[in-house]
């Protein structure tokens, strides 16, 4: 039984080009497919595009996590084995682990012939939106050897936005989530790691859904596809490459240009989501503390009531590579503990 990618029961999570319903196409960590199923005969059939590293499939089946690997370009049909169950039903989850380094394109699953598709549970009413770099996409989680430590060698085999503190956070609070999460992404354009030479940062990213300069021309976002009642900005940490401006010399020119865009970029999103709580934050990622000064600048300066800065704990200190699990879960558990306490509009 062939099971396209437009079935009324399947049940989308993220921001998804959908200019082809037969081919919608996964940019972003954290965007996933989920269904119900009956039999044991599970195959699912993609197209990969790479810009670098290895790419892997997220996969929950029966609460199993596993992780498939990617060809590196072109189409695969990758078959899941199922362990047979009393009553012949299986829930599947397949999502996105890796931020751009690829996109992938679903092209449906194939069950067995006399195969039934089942409804889904409703997606859950409150929903958050992260924008982010390489720790909010989970980049690196899986290395959990290196706690605390800079990152082993790797080609993306550790990277899992499942164990993300973006996803963890939402799973905390029973949230859909939208994952705008890129490595080594800063605000602006040319600063940060992000396509380096010509540096790609979140002012350009936002409002997209594929943004990659090797995949093609953009494909904006309908804003009006979600509305998050909480927005995470995570954004200000690879801003201080090639240059710690804000550390050397706050005051400066360089130091004041970026709070000024850093004020037009929480605008822009104020202007799009009326009613959100938009909390801005950095991460347990070592950087210097100025560039949280500069966030709560700007947060002060705004006097927006909804619009809030959260220092986690060990801000900032916390380790000199990326989050491993139990990192990204200690960031979540506080996050979510902040944002309940908010008493966010719209939320039950």
């Amino acid at each position: 039984m062939r099971v396209l990618p437009d079935h009324e029961k399947l049940i989308y999570s993220g921001r998804i080009d959908w200019s082809d319903p037969k081919a919608p196409v996964f940019v972003f960590p954290c965007t996933s497919v989920g269904m119900r199923f009956t039999g044991n005969t599970l195959k699912i059939q993609v197209m990969n595009k790479s810009a670098y590293w290895d790419h892997y499939l997220g996969c929950i089946l029966d609460g199993v996590q596993s992780a498939v690997l990617l060809p590196k370009t072109g189409k695969a049909e990758l078959e899941i084995p199922v362990t047979p169950s009393e009553d012949n039903c299986h829930e599947v989850l397949f999502f996105k682990r890796q931020d751009s380094c690829h996109e992938l394109v679903f092209l449906g699953m194939e069950l067995d012939d006399d195969a039934e598709v089942l409804a889904m549970k409703p997606k859950p009413g409150r929903r958050i939106e992260v924008y982010g770099d390489s720790v909010s996409a989970g980049e690196v989680s899986e290395a959990v050897e290196y706690v605390g430590k800079t990152d082993p060698e790797h080609s993306g085999e550790y990277s899992n936005s499942w164990y993300s503190y973006a996803w963890m956070t939402a799973r905390k609070l029973n949230a859909q989530i939208h994952d705008i999460a890129q490595g080594g992404i800063a605000l602006m354009d040319k600063t940060g790691w992000f396509c380096e030479p010509e540096a790609v940062g979140m002012e350009t990213v936002w409002d997209k859904i594929n943004y990659h300069p090797l995949f093609g021309a953009p494909v904006e976002w309908d804003f009006s596809q979600y509305v998050p009642q909480v927005v995470i900005v995570a954004v200000g940490q690879n801003d201080n490459h090639p240059k710690d401006y804000m550390k050397e010399e706050y005051e400066g020119e360089r130091a004041a240009v970026w709070r000024e865009h850093y004020k037009l970029f929480l605008g822009k999103l104020r202007s799009r989501y009326p009613a959100a709580q938009i909390v801005c934050c950095t991460t347990l990622l070592y950087h210097d503390e100025s560039w949280d000064r500069a966030i709560a600048q700007v947060v002060q300066e705004l006097g927006d009531e909804k619009i809030t800065q959260y220092l986690f704990k060990r801000n900032g200190k916390g380790t000199p590579g990326h989050l491993r699990i139990p990192e990204a879960e200690e960031m979540a558990e506080e996050l979510a503990q902040y944002i309940e306490n908010l008493n966010v509009e719209g939320w039950d």
